[in-house]
């Protein structure tokens, strides 16, 4: 069924005036003419939407219940113009974002309150992935950007750093650690370190490994099985283990659970590369915008200048 806009806009004029001269002059069209056009809609539907006699205009029982839809529809396509004129120049649209989990408390949040700043038409749908996946989920059009630790070099995927900060020690409170602030690495000699499995976070994990090796010792690690970040949260604050986490994750824990402390690492200080990840074939105004808005994020918070955390 081809229904005009058009027919509906006049047919709401003349149900809410229920009289054909008043609606004809509210249209600025003849009264002749809006009659003709209520004949054409209602031959469309096969239906009379009007009782006409020389003293009243009254809706029919299809014109009531046309009267409850019409707006509705009108209203929904004249959204959808919108968002198409807003896509158009660029100011809407979805962005798939995929994000290594550990940037979702802190990084994540300063990047989508940017983007909602700067384009509130533009909505981001967000997944955790782990690093060592999201170039590969960008590469294969799953993900239009990706947030990702230390990201592996991958031909059609671009990137850009767009924070660096240190590791941070996170432990039980009762942990011989934490009565020192700053911890040197070299004091993590003799403990077990609590991290991703390799594969999940190649850069990091080897970040992590090269710096107890400057120190003087390789450490024993154990990678846990159930990686969801908020799980080394959980262990650490019932075992001996360590975690070496980003610091802005090592932070909002300690802040979150009094069970387990954050300090900073020394001696030396291991930094970790948040990189942002986009496919090298065109793409969107609604991802260009997007990295335009990381961008400015990552400046206005000095996020390559490695800002050392409060404790």
């Amino acid at each position: 069924m081809d229904l005009e806009p058009r027919l509906l806009r006049y047919f709401l004029a003349v149900a809410q005036e229920l009289h054909f001269g008043r609606a004809a002059a509210r249209l600025y069209i003849s009264q002749p003419s809006l009659s003709n056009q209520i004949h054409k809609l209602e031959h469309t539907l096969g239906t009379d939407l009007f009782v006409r006699t020389s003293r009243q205009v009254a809706l029919t029982p299809a014109g009531r219940a046309l009267l409850e839809e019409a707006p509705l529809a009108l209203g929904a396509l004249e959204r959808a113009a919108e968002r198409a004129r807003l896509a158009g120049a660029g100011i809407a649209g979805t962005v798939r974002l995929g994000y290594a989990p550990m940037a979702g408390y802190e990084t994540l949040g300063a990047i989508l309150t940017a983007v909602e700043h700067d384009s509130p038409n533009v909505t981001v749908v967000a997944s955790e992935l782990f690093s060592s996946e999201i170039p590969g989920r960008v590469l294969a059009g799953e993900q239009d950007i990706g947030l990702a630790l230390f990201p592996e070099p991958m031909r059609g995927v671009r990137s850009r750093p767009l924070r660096m900060e240190p590791l941070a020690l996170l432990a039980g409170r009762h942990h011989r650690l934490v009565g020192t602030d700053p911890v040197p690495v070299a004091s993590l000699e003799n403990e077990t370190l609590l991290l991703f499995p390799r594969e999940l976070a190649p850069g990091y994990y080897d970040r992590v490994i090269a710096a107890c090796e400057q120190s003087g010792f390789h450490p024993e690690v154990r990678a846990f099985t159930d990686p969801p970040p908020q799980a080394m949260v959980a262990r650490l604050r019932t075992t001996r283990e360590v975690g070496l986490p980003p610091a802005s994750f090592a932070y909002h824990s300690a802040a979150a659970d009094p069970g387990v402390v954050a300090r900073k690492i020394v001696q030396p200080e291991i930094t970790a590369q948040w990189s942002i990840l986009w496919p090298a074939r065109a793409q969107s105004e609604a991802i260009v915008r997007f990295l335009e808005s990381a961008r400015r994020c990552s400046d206005e918070n000095g996020w390559l200048s490695l800002p050392v955390p409060d404790g």
